[in-house]
C-alpha cells in the first residue's frame, strides 16, 4: 500500500525524488513541516505580498518559537516552495533545523528575499504531491510529518486532488490549509469547506481560513503555531463533512469535457 501511494505521488508530480541539503542522517525533531505557498494567477501582487510578509512574521513570532521550545525534542525541522498550475523548483528551500531564534530569523529572511513570480493554474494536486516527496531522505526523523499548503481556489489543473491527498495520507503525512478567501467566488461555493471535504486529510487535520488582508499575519502565525505544538484545532476551524464537489476547479475550467493528461506541462 505503502509503495502504491509513492508511486502515485511520484506520477503526479512528474518530477521524481528530489534533491537538496539534508541534515546528518537522522536528526531527532518533534515536527517535519512542509510549507507550500500558491503564487497562482489568481493571487494578485497584493495578496502575494501579504501572504509572503504573514510566514515572515509568524516565523519570528516569539509564540511560535515558544512552541518550538515546548516540545520533546525543542526543535522542529521546516523547508518551503511554491506553486501554481506546475511547482517552482526554484523556489524550493533546503531543509532547515528551526531550534532558536537565530534559526527561525534566518529561515524567514530566506522567504522575504525571494523574488515574487506568478505562475499559471491551481493545482493542488501537484503541490500536495511534490510536498510528499520532500521527506524521504531529508535527514530528519519527525514525531510528525505535516504540509501545511495554502491556496485562492480549488484545483483546475493537472490530476485530480483527492488521490494526491490520500495517498500523502497513506504515508503517514497530515495535510492541513490555509483557504485564501480575501476576493471569494460564488461559483464554487466556501473555499473552506472544499478545502475540509477536499484537500487536507490525516489524523487531526484541519483548515483556517482567511478573509480580510489585515488577518493574514494573525491566521498563519495560529496554523503553524497548531501545527508545532500538535494541539488539537479549536471549534470554530472547518470540520470534514463530505458535501463539497471535489471536481468543482475542474469542471469550471474551459474545456472540462476533453481528457487531459495527470499533470499539463
Amino acid at each position: 500500500m505503502l509503495a502504491a501511494a509513492l508511486a502515485t505521488l511520484l506520477s503526479i508530480t512528474a518530477y521524481g525524488e528530489p534533491t537538496g541539503v539534508a541534515a546528518e542522517a537522522g536528526t531527532s525533531v518533534d515536527l517535519e513541516l512542509v510549507l507550500a505557498v500558491d503564487v497562482s494567477g489568481s493571487m494578485d501582487l497584493e495578496e502575494a505580498q501579504i501572504q509572503r510578509a504573514g510566514y515572515v512574521s509568524a516565523l519570528m513570532h516569539p509564540e511560535f518559537l515558544s512552541a518550538v521550545r515546548e516540545g520533546f525534542q525543542g526543535r522542529i525541522a521546516i523547508s518551503y516552495f511554491e506553486w501554481g498550475g506546475t511547482i517552482s523548483k526554484n523556489s524550493q528551500m533546503p531543509w532547515m533545523l528551526i531550534e532558536t531564534a537565530a534559526d527561525a530569523e534566518r529561515f524567514a529572511r530566506m522567504i522575504k528575499e525571494r523574488p515574487f513570480a506568478s505562475m499559471r493554474g491551481t493545482s493542488l494536486s501537484a503541490a500536495i504531491a511534490y510536498g510528499s516527496t520532500l521527506f524521504a531522505g531529508n535527514g530528519y526523523a519527525g514525531t510528525r510529518r505535516v504540509i501545511d499548503v495554502s491556496g485562492d481556489g480549488p484545483n483546475n489543473y493537472g490530476a485530480p486532488v483527492t488521490p494526491a491527498r490520500d495517498a500523502a495520507t497513506a504515508l503517514g503525512i497530515v495535510v492541513n490549509g490555509l483557504a485564501i478567501m480575501i476576493r471569494p467566488s460564488a461559483a464554487y461555493g466556501p473555499l473552506d469547506r472544499y478545502y475540509a471535504d477536499c484537500v487536507i486529510g490525516g489524523p487531526g487535520a484541519f483548515v483556517v481560513s482567511v478573509q480580510e488582508p489585515e488577518d493574514f499575519a494573525i491566521a498563519i502565525r495560529r496554523k503553524l503555531i497548531l501545527e508545532v505544538s500538535g494541539n488539537r484545532p479549536p471549534a470554530t476551524v472547518i470540520p470534514v463533512a463530505g458535501d463539497a464537489d471535489c471536481m468543482i476547479g475542474e469542471k469550471l475550467r474551459p474545456g472540462f469535457d476533453r481528457t487531459y493528461p495527470e499533470l499539463d506541462r
